[in-house]
């Protein structure tokens, strides 16, 4: 049985595309972990899964994989990147996706520009969560990081120098802190102005990546809410920049940025056995 995919990148944050609601295909995690192996498979950061939605009030449900296997709850790159894939096949300019964070309304600037929003950040403990009652501006960790959710946990520090920091060394450690009840994506920020920074960012379950959309917007309300910033900012990462805005009247975090098709393709599903 041939499958169709569709190979993407958000700035780096590199996807691949399957459209089930077609396919209709069982996954589990071996075979989602050998679909993003770039050795043994196609090779990507993340598997997005695309079928019909549950919620009348979305145009598809989408979820999202990190190349461990375990599913992801939001995924701002992805969802800029199935922006475009929409927009590919239907030559609209607006669509809501059905997350596992919530409802996700994109809106598309050209062909290869994508805004999506993000929705509002939760900052309560219990909500990123962690495992107990601590202020999430500041955690009692070495550096001071702040914690956010952004339909994922994410914990941000804020250094003086980006380069001083080793985020793959760092990033193994503290991703798997007691604190964090399900894990976290743990961001380095370097503010260069109040409406600029440098962010890279260790993935939970994915490890370092070009981009992370959820890490920027999570940088930039760690960045607002600690007096660093102001609320719209441009966020430079190693695969390219996105545009952050926190808007103050409706709570919720816009993001826009590039979104690129990079090739299509079909694999044999025996190949990629449960």
């Amino acid at each position: 049985m041939n499958i169709p995919f569709y190979k993407m990148h958000g700035i780096g944050n590199d996807f691949v595309i399957i459209d089930n609601s077609v396919n209709n295909i069982e996954l589990n995690e071996r075979r989602i972990k050998t679909l993003c192996d770039r050795r043994y498979g196609i090779g990507c950061d993340q598997l997005i899964v695309l079928s019909k939605p549950k919620d009348s009030n979305a145009d598809i449900y989408v979820q999202f994989f990190n190349e461990g296997g375990d599913e992801a709850g939001a995924c701002g790159n992805g969802s800029r990147c199935v922006a475009g894939w929409l927009h590919h096949k239907y030559q609209r300019k607006e669509f809501v996706l059905q997350t596992n964070a919530g409802l996700l309304p994109t809106e598309v600037i050209d062909e290869h520009t994508m805004k999506v929003n993000m929705g509002k950040p939760r900052v309560k403990w219990q909500e990123v969560p962690l495992a107990h009652d601590v202020d999430t501006l500041a955690l009692p960790l070495a550096g001071s990081p702040s914690a956010v959710s952004m339909g994922n946990p994410h914990v941000t520090f804020f250094v003086e120098d980006l380069t001083t920091v080793d985020p793959v060394f760092s990033g193994k450690i503290l991703e798997k802190d007691p604190l964090f009840s399900e894990g976290a994506n743990i961001g380095f920020v370097q503010m260069l102005d109040r409406q600029s920074m440098r962010v890279r960012v260790w993935e939970r379950g994915a490890g370092l990546t070009l981009a992370c959309g959820s890490g920027a917007c999570a940088s930039v309300v760690n960045a607002v809410r600690r007096g660093f910033a102001d609320r719209y900012c441009e966020v430079k990462m190693d695969g390219g920049n996105l545009i952050i805005e926190w808007d103050e009247e409706t709570d919720n975090v816009l993001m826009t940025g590039a979104v690129h098709f990079s090739f299509t393709g079909q694999f044999q599903l025996d190949d990629y056995p449960l």
